[in-house]
């Protein structure tokens, strides 16, 4: 939305009906234009390059695999939370033109020198632009006792840190 009122050209994909009926009447609403397409990550832009791409994937970590469909869909991403995030890094890199840009975002509890090494494997340039501590909210309040077991959090902490990573495809 922010893209397209600067006047870009939008190209948003998801792979939840119900998230595409929601940005859709919420352009309608702002009056902007933005081609939405349902699928799986760059599948329905298949061979097309981007000068920005932006993701903001499921990244918390659970105890299974991620749901095919419901709205867990939304957040859960696998038991080290990187079930899309590893896909971004590997496909995402390709999509871009040289010289532009992709932005992750990204809670730290997913490991986030995981994703600029596998960007910078991808011929990226790589680095952190954003960093925010933030209150847990239901979901990760309901499985803090988990992450703590795990080692992801300290005893007590209810906070986490969302990044955004920045990754930029050289000439």
């Amino acid at each position: 939305m922010a893209a397209a009122a600067r006047g870009a050209r939008v190209t948003a994909v998801d792979v939840s009906r119900r998230a595409l009926a929601a940005a859709a009447a919420n352009l309608l609403l702002d009056r902007r234009r933005v081609r939405l397409r349902h699928g799986d990550l760059l599948a329905p832009v298949a061979g097309a390059r981007f000068d920005l791409i932006t993701a903001n994937p499921p990244y918390v970590p659970s105890r299974s695999a991620p749901p095919r469909r419901g709205i867990a869909r939304s957040w859960d991403a696998g038991r080290d939370g990187r079930d899309l995030l590893d896909r971004i890094c590997a496909d995402a890199p390709g999509a871009a033109r040289p010289r532009r840009v992709l932005l992750v975002v990204q809670s730290a509890l997913a490991g986030v020198s995981a994703t600029c090494a596998a960007l910078s494997r991808a011929g990226l340039l790589v680095g952190v632009v954003a960093r925010r501590r933030q209150p847990f909210g239901p979901v990760m309040t309901a499985r803090a006792a988990w992450f703590e077991e795990r080692g992801l959090i300290a005893p007590g902490q209810r906070e986490e840190e969302l990044v955004v990573v920045r990754g930029v495809r050289p000439l």
